[in-house]
This record gives structure tokens, C-alpha cells and sequence, in this order.
């Protein structure tokens, strides 16, 4: 497995170490792989704990003390990490020293009927690619080539962190969608039955005020909003959020930024989000006039949805001033619709790198409770261009590394502000004084 996907699984242990135990009671979790421990058999991993306590007898009695967390774990483990046989509690001895306390805690078996083996997850997520694909004769074609090298062995003896990694590249190599991956983080098993948690909201409402209350920890993806020297604004938008939940937030951000000469808009490390949303933040760069931004087929249906300007925004529109959107090859799905939509509607000009080139909705279907699939079930159909930006990416109108796309880009608008009438001359200066300091753009 990848070292970055391993250190990813490793956080999220952590992250429920936290939940099952008391404050500080855990100090950390380390995730081992065959190779990192010689306890470690091909297709296992070893969850190493290290707890609070500096001897034995500690060790006991810490154990006393948190069986019901340790049982707990055991059995997240089994279900959402089925390779994670070996689960061990232990003190943090210097060098992690072979001879410290070991509480081993190994997977008993008792939850074998709800795990599936990596045979039936590649098994199980080809039925579903080949039921779900939005284009049937690619996902005939990758489910044929996958078949193939299932029977040579080729997903044998893997843990489900580099099973999930190799069926996602492989399938991505075949169909240049990469948009569908195998993931691990799964659903109801197709041998059991999801039992709510009791404090799982049950109703439509509650789920969209929980959403709301998560979005607004990341700010529904709006890290910064900025008024620059020069009089332009600056927006840093990382996803794109539901407006049902992020309206407010999208709302004020505007605000702040309306009464900018120019606007930048850095879309470099947004990787995706909501139609819906994108349609939000375009209305406020648009007049209130009856605009197309995109159609989206559904090829389960055979309906298309279009998807249109609003006609009213609470706020300040944005308009008749340049916009410049900052891309980068990490620019993907829901922000490349952002940047795309601009630009064939020449509303933005697009500064930066070609974007990722993944323009198909895409659906989550579970595989296990450890794994599931994303499958893209429909396409962008642009009202301008015909198309989409399916495997080319957004190519921008300025190429620019994207470490360089902002100073391109600001260069371009305080020249703007320059070419301004009645632009008060504090602000000239400013915009001067700015443009001569800033990195020679070529």
C-alpha cells in the first residue's frame, strides 16, 4: 500500500481512538503493514495502540479499566478494516522496545459471516460498475479486462488499503475516469442489515442541520475572502457546498467582495462538490437575465436536468467586472464546472493549469462494510460548448504554473484598476505600488 493511503487510514483510527476512550487515555495508534513488523503476514495490518501507562502492571490495569473500548474497537475493526487482524495495546517504551507489555487483541472470528474476502469485493464491485456506469460499454470493457486479471491472481492476498488502491487504479487506467474509485469507508455489507445509531438523525431535516453544523467547521468550504491592495477582491473556495446549507455563508462572502474593482477567484484547491452550488455562485457573477449554465444526463433515466442562473440572490450581484479564476491540476469535478461554466459563458478569464478532467456525477454504492465503490451514473452536458471537460480538464485561457497563477492573475486585475476612470487616487497609488512589487509575470 502507498504510504500517503496508509498515513490517511492511520489518522482515521486515530480520529476513533479519541471517540472510544477518555482524554488521554490513548496517546496514539500506528498502522503496520506487511514489511513494518514481522508479525505481519502478507494481506494483514497490525493496529499498534500505545496507551497511558509506563509499566505492566499499569498495562493491567489500564485494561481493567477500558475493556469495554478495547471490545469496541475490536469490533470496528473486524467489520471496517477486515485485514486489521492483529490489534495490540501497549506503553510507548522508547523505540518502541521489543519486550514492552503487549495486550494482544486478534480477530476471533466471530464477525466472519459479514466480511467479505477480496475475490467477492472485486467480485461485487464489477456488478455494480456494470449495472450503474453511466457509458454501459466501457464499464462492460473495464469489468471484462478486471475479470481477467481477478482470475490471474492479481488481487489475491491484498489488505483492503491496497486492494481498494490497485482496483481504483486499474480500473481508472482503463476507462480514464477518475472519478470511479474504490474506497475504503463502506455501507451495509450485502450480508446484514444496518442497525441506526440512536443518535442517528431520522429525518430530512435533522440530516441537513447536521450537514449544516459540519459544513460550517471548514466554513462550507470558503477559506478566505480578502480585499487586496488595489481594491480587488479575493475569494479561496475549496469545495462547492450545498446552498440550502451554505447560502448565508456564500451570501456574505459576495458581500464582502462587491464593491472590488476586480475579482479572483482561486479555485486551485477545490476538488469538487454540489451542482447546485455551483449554479449559487454563478448566479451572483450574472445578472438576473434567463442564463443556461448546464445540462446533466442521467443515463439510469434518460432525463436530463438543466440547470439554470437564478433570477434572484439575497445580496449583491457581482457584475460587468473582470473575473479571474485561479485553476490547478488538483482543480476537479464540482470546481471544474465552476471554472468551465465561466468561462464558455466568457464571464471569467481561467489563469493557472489544465484542471483534473473529471466532469461525471458521481454516486457512492456500498460494497461491504468496509468498502465501497464510487460509479459516475451521469454526464455535463455544456449548453455552449456541447461537451464537457470529462478527461481534457478546464484548459486556461492564461497557462500558468499554479504557483504563479495568483500574481498572474492580480497583475491582470490591478492593471485593470489602472485603466479605470475615477478611481480615487489613494487607490491608484496603491495599485501601483502593488503592481511594480509583484514578481515579473512574463
Amino acid at each position: 500500500m502507498e504510504r500517503a493511503e496508509q498515513a490517511m487510514v492511520e489518522r482515521v483510527i486515530n480520529h476513533e481512538m479519541q471517540k472510544r476512550f477518555a482524554a488521554g487515555a490513548v496517546q496514539r495508534a500506528v498502522l503496520l503493514q506487511h514489511g513494518d513488523d514481522p508479525a505481519v503476514e502478507p494481506g494483514q495490518l497490525l493496529v499498534r495502540v500505545f496507551v497511558e501507562a509506563s509499566d505492566e502492571p499499569g498495562l493491567t490495569a489500564w485494561q481493567g479499566a477500558h475493556q469495554e473500548g478495547i471490545d469496541a474497537i475490536r469490533r470496528e475493526l473486524s467489520l471496517r478494516l477486515p485485514a486489521a487482524r492483529l490489534l495490540e495495546f501497549t506503553i510507548d517504551s522508547p523505540g518502541d522496545q521489543p519486550g514492552a507489555p503487549v495486550i494482544s487483541v486478534p480477530d476471533n472470528g466471530s464477525l466472519a459471516a459479514e466480511q467479505l474476502s477480496g475475490r467477492e469485493i472485486v467480485t461485487k464491485a464489477l456488478e455494480l460498475l456494470r449495472a450503474n456506469y453511466v457509458f454501459p460499454g466501457q464499464a462492460e470493457q473495464a469489468a471484462t479486462a478486471i475479470e481477467a486479471r481477478l482470475e490471474a491472481g492479481e488481487y489475491d492476498d491484498l489488505d483492503e488499503i491496497t486492494l481498494t488502491e490497485r482496483l481504483t487504479r486499474d480500473l481508472q487506467e482503463i476507462t480514464g475516469d477518475r472519478h470511479l474509485r474504490v474506497v475504503l469507508g463502506g455501507g451495509p455489507g450485502p450480508q446484514r442489515e444496518r442497525v441506526p445509531e440512536p443518535e442517528e438523525p431520522k429525518d430530512h431535516e435533522a440530516r441537513r442541520l447536521a450537514m449544516r453544523r459540519q459544513g460550517r467547521l471548514d466554513n462550507f468550504g470558503i477559506r478566505r475572502v480578502e480585499r487586496l491592495d488595489g481594491n480587488v477582491g479575493y475569494l479561496d473556495v475549496r469545495r462547492v457546498a450545498v446552498p440550502a446549507n451554505a447560502g448565508p455563508a456564500i451570501s456574505a462572502a459576495m458581500e464582502l467582495v462587491a464593491g472590488s474593482y476586480a475579482l479572483i477567484l482561486d479555485l486551485r484547491q477545490n476538488h469538487g462538490g454540489a451542482p447546485e452550488g455551483v449554479v449559487f455562485w454563478c448566479s451572483y457573477l450574472l445578472d438576473e437575465r434567463p442564463t443556461h449554465l448546464n445540462d446533466i444526463f442521467h443515463a439510469d433515466t434518460g432525463e436530463t436536468r438543466q440547470f439554470w442562473a437564478l433570477p434572484y440572490v439575497p445580496g449583491t450581484r457581482y457584475t460587468e467586472r473582470p473575473v479571474y479564476v485561479l485553476t490547478s491540476g488538483r482543480t476537479f469535478s464540482g470546481g471544474e464546472d465552476f471554472a468551465y461554466t465561466l468561462q464558455a459563458l466568457g464571464r471569467a478569464t481561467v489563469v493557472g493549469e489544465t484542471t483534473g478532467g473529471g466532469a461525471h456525477p458521481t454516486r457512492g454504492f456500498p460494497i461491504s462494510a468496509a468498502v465501497h465503490i464510487g460509479i459516475p451514473f451521469a454526464r455535463s452536458v455544456n449548453p455552449v460548448t456541447g461537451t464537457n471537460w470529462q478527461g481534457t480538464g478546464v484548459v486556461p485561457d492564461v497557462p500558468a504554473a499554479a504557483d504563479r497563477a495568483y500574481d498572474v492573475a492580480y497583475a491582470k486585475a490591478l492593471e485593470h484598476v489602472l485603466g479605470l476612470d475615477d478611481v480615487p487616487p489613494p487607490i491608484l497609488d496603491e495599485a501601483r505600488e502593488t503592481l511594480a512589487g509583484l514578481p515579473p509575470t512574463g
